[in-house]
């Protein structure tokens, strides 16, 4: 832990942030074509061995990137909040609420012997309030500037709360497959402010997505189902939707999932860092909480140091029991899903 602390207590040699700014600009069909590469590696491979893919891309990539969110986030964070301390603060305590409430679910349906009705209520209770949550922070993030007409958020949130209530698991589901597309708004939102050369290279580089899903579906639409039955397999192939749609393939769905998991990790370990960060990551001088105080710059360093001996725990407990440690990495994760929401709207 000393040594992570002394690492993140390092800042870069003067003048560094000065000659990465003056680096030249790589051209943006080589930003393009690296992009294309990415994409179809991981198209291929998550077709042609689902299962392995997965585990793999979820050993190495859950922690380091969930490790590299925080840092990025921090790293947007006003030194002083000033009239953001409401919608700040609105975030920080939904974030907690909702992530305890989820984390407890699996707990209280175990004691509480849950049928599958009371776990579609519970479940819809706790959509219902993230989308309440989302609808606070969407009215105060539109008064905010640069100002918003959003009003249309809420009578939409209204209806997407009755969807919750109607279609339960499809919701939950639907929320397993948009969220690694997320990132790739993050990652457009980065380059319209860092890099605007690259913008429309980037956009263009997008379309191979949807036509790199076509092919997998076309592909995979009557494959059978995936080798092996042991209890790995079967969770991997249920988070990714197979108990819901009994007649579509497993090795589809396991396919999509992985592929679009594959890009999300790509977003946050490579490439937001490299257009958004200045310098290494474990330099702080670029977080203005940072610079508020001592004891501000003690917190995060602090913070950043626990994040680094947990991806380290996750990679042994991944070595440990890796079935196990997936199901509580994935309950625990619901925080960067949260923790999105306010820093995208802050894009916006």
């Amino acid at each position: 832990m000393s040594r992570a602390a002394s690492l993140l207590e390092s800042a870069d040699p003067p003048g560094l942030g000065a000659r990465n700014a003056a680096r030249p600009t790589l051209p943006a069909s080589i930003v393009a074509s690296a992009i294309i590469a990415l994409i179809a590696a991981a198209a291929f491979l998550a077709g042609w061995m689902p299962i392995g893919f997965s585990i793999a891309t979820v050993f190495l990539f859950a922690g380091p990137h969930n490790w590299m969110e925080a840092r990025y986030f921090l790293s947007q964070m006003p030194a002083r909040w000033g009239p953001l301390r409401a919608f700040f603060t609105t975030g920080i305590i939904g974030v907690l609420l909702l992530t305890i409430g989820f984390a407890a679910l699996p707990y209280l349906g175990r004691a509480g012997r849950w049928t599958d009705a009371h776990w579609d209520v519970a479940s819809a209770t706790w959509n219902s309030l993230m989308l309440i949550w989302i609808t606070l922070l969407v009215g105060l993030r539109s008064r905010q500037h640069p100002r918003r007409d959003w009003a249309w958020v809420t009578p939409v949130a209204c209806l997407l709360v009755a969807g919750v209530w109607l279609w339960p698991q499809p919701w939950e589901l639907a929320m397993v497959y948009l969220h690694p597309l997320v990132a790739l708004w993050f990652l457009d939102r980065t380059i319209a402010r860092r890099k605007p050369g690259w913008l429309i290279a980037y956009r263009k580089s997008l379309l191979l997505i949807p036509l790199a899903l076509v092919m997998l579906w076309t592909r995979l639409a009557d494959a059978p189902a995936l080798a092996g039955q042991d209890m790995l397999t079967l969770r991997i192939t249920q988070h990714a939707g197979a108990g819901l749609f009994e007649h579509v393939s497993p090795h589809l769905l396991v396919s999509t999932h992985t592929f679009l998991e594959m890009l999300h990790y790509g977003v946050w370990i490579v490439a937001v860092p490299l257009i958004a960060m200045r310098g290494s990551p474990l330099n702080l001088s670029a977080i203005p909480l940072v610079r508020r105080s001592n004891a501000c710059r003690g917190l995060i360093v602090t913070l950043l140091a626990v994040g680094m001996a947990v991806v380290v725990g996750l990679w042994a407990s991944f070595v440990s029991d890796y079935a196990m440690t997936r199901d509580l990495y994935f309950t625990v994760a619901i925080a960067h899903v949260l923790m999105e929401i306010p820093f995208l709207l802050r894009t916006l």
